[in-house]
């Protein structure tokens, strides 16, 4: 029996013609095509061609061709992968190729086995036809190189989903331990916390501690990795004894919970938006998160169950949110849009509007315990922003005040002093403006806080739970630290490649600050 030919898998411009032979009754044979039939094995009877050209069939199987490793250059290249409608489907990467992934196959799919059968079978017809001519013959050849790159395009190979693969980039010096899993797709309800939010037993001595003094952090202790965009902002949860939450909202369309203290890992992934989402808050109650984004929606969602307590749609795109401080049920929502809406979520519905001649809100900040606020905005002339930030009573919705802060720059970010009847307002001027917290809320001429980089950036500032140091962020990466008596700059850190977005202390820990960067990743300093 003759040995079997190999053929050459490569490209149609540079195939030769396949070899032929003219048995006794003057027919042309296509060894290619034959080979190819006894290389695959897939029938029980094998077909061979002996010297003379007769045809040999059997019950025994001849040995498998291995061109492949004969030849690497034929080796279809394990990039090609099939096309997927679901590319959030979950393959397992550690196990070998099973015969059940075909029933994952696409629509329009030609399984290996079948397109190969089929070949073979136009390659016997085509043998074993008298009536056929040499055009006829030079078709079947073209046919068998449109189906040896039909083999190749159509070689089945574990698929990776693209989420997995980003994944696994993002964090290599792990070894692909403690990996984030994916989570659940837009519209679909989150799954709950896998720990349950217990007291720390790093926060747990300095709960009953009245004074808590702020000390300068001076180390990472954990750099939180798992955004896949710019993280927006990060607060840390308002319940004392579950303070060791971290929330953080992302332009990758999700917000995360991380144990920022204990562990350092994320909790669970929120994927309950379709865009972006600019604004995410924990409920004062410390169960709940309020989220809203670029898809006009508005999510509460309990963090015990996973579900969504409350659902709405803004008119506008959402870029911040603020909970009264006396009504939990009520938030105000502000964005893109020129007016700023009061939800009730006992309802769902708007209660009431706060309508000004301006075209975006960037911030809202609540004073004397919510019976007036601030908004900061983007409108400015040449020579004044006298509307920048405007000062409104909640209950009637009338403005208080417009004629606060009267250079040409706008605020993007708002904090409140928590002992003394101040504010801080961030200015695209590259510094922090100082301001009284009661009418006529007059700008401080003294005390101005510089040194950082805004550069159009939502960069955020807060201070200290005991109100002696002021921290910013920074457009160059930055993370500075003021002293609020003496607007002298108390420490500099270098923390992020790319510009921080968020600053925040700790409300219980004197000494840890979390910081945000566009670049997607979080910082915990101690």
């Amino acid at each position: 029996m003759a040995s079997l030919v190999a053929y050459d898998d490569s490209d149609s411009e540079t195939e030769t013609e396949p070899t032929r032979s003219v048995n006794s009754e003057g027919q042309m044979d296509d060894a290619s095509a034959v080979t190819r039939s006894s290389g695959m094995g897939f029938a029980s009877g094998t077909v061979a061609v002996t010297k003379e050209g007769a045809q040999h069939t059997g019950d025994q199987r001849l040995p498998l061709a291995r061109i492949w490793r004969s030849h690497p250059g034929s080796c279809p290249s394990q990039r090609l992968q099939w096309p997927s409608k679901d590319p959030d489907a979950a393959f397992s990467i550690s196990k070998p190729p099973h015969p059940s992934w075909m029933s994952r196959a696409p629509a329009g799919h030609v399984p290996l086995a079948a397109a190969c059968l089929k070949s073979v079978k136009s390659a016997w017809e085509a043998r074993s036809s008298s009536s056929h001519t040499q055009s006829e013959a030079e078709s079947t050849a073209g046919n068998a190189s449109s189906s040896q790159r039909k083999r190749g395009e159509d070689c089945v190979v574990p698929y990776t989903p693209k989420r997995l693969r980003q994944l696994q980039a993002q964090n290599p010096e792990d070894g692909g331990k403690d990996k984030e899993p994916p989570g659940p797709p837009a519209g679909y309800a989150p799954a709950p916390l896998r720990v349950p939010p217990t007291v720390s037993e790093f926060i747990q001595p300095y709960l009953n501690s009245q004074h808590r003094e702020t000390k300068v952090p001076k180390r990472v202790l954990f750099h939180l990795r798992g955004h896949r965009g710019p993280v927006n902002s990060i607060q840390w949860c308002p319940v004392f004894r579950k303070s060791h939450m971290l929330l953080s909202a992302s332009m990758d369309k999700t917000f995360k919970v991380w144990n920022a203290v204990d562990s350092g890992h994320c909790l669970q992934t929120y994927s309950v938006h379709s865009e972006a989402v600019r604004a995410a808050r924990w409920s004062p109650c410390g169960r709940r998160i309020l989220s809203g984004g670029f898809d006009f929606a508005l999510h509460l969602t309990d963090l015990e169950t996973g579900t969504q307590v409350f659902s709405g749609r803004s008119d506008f795109r959402v870029t911040t949110l603020k909970f009264h401080p006396k009504d939990h049920n009520v938030f105000l929502c502000g964005g893109f849009s020129s007016e700023i809406k009061a939800w009730d979520m006992r309802t769902g519905k708007v209660v009431k509007g706060y309508k000004a001649t301006i075209q975006q809100t960037l911030d809202i900040l609540f004073l004397q315990e919510g019976s007036s606020f601030l908004s900061s905005t983007d409108a400015s002339t040449r020579d004044s922003a006298d509307r920048t930030i405007i000062a409104w009573d909640f209950r009637t919705a009338a403005k208080i005040s417009n004629q606060i802060y009267h250079e040409r720059y706008t605020c993007p970010s708002l904090a409140l002093h928590p002992r003394e009847p101040v504010f801080l307002a961030q200015s695209n001027g590259n510094y922090l403006a100082l301001f009284s917290s009661v009418w006529p809320y007059r700008m401080s001429r003294r005390r101005r806080y510089e040194g950082h980089k805004v550069e159009g950036y939502a960069v955020g500032c807060e201070c200290s739970p005991c109100g002696d140091l002021l921290v910013t962020g920074s457009a160059d990466g930055r993370v500075l630290m003021f002293s609020f008596r003496t607007a002298r700059r108390a420490c500099t850190l270098q923390g992020h490649a790319q510009a921080c977005l968020g600053t925040t202390y700790h409300p219980v820990l004197p000494s840890v600050l979390g910081t945000c960067s566009w670049g997607g990743d979080i910082k915990i300093w101690h």
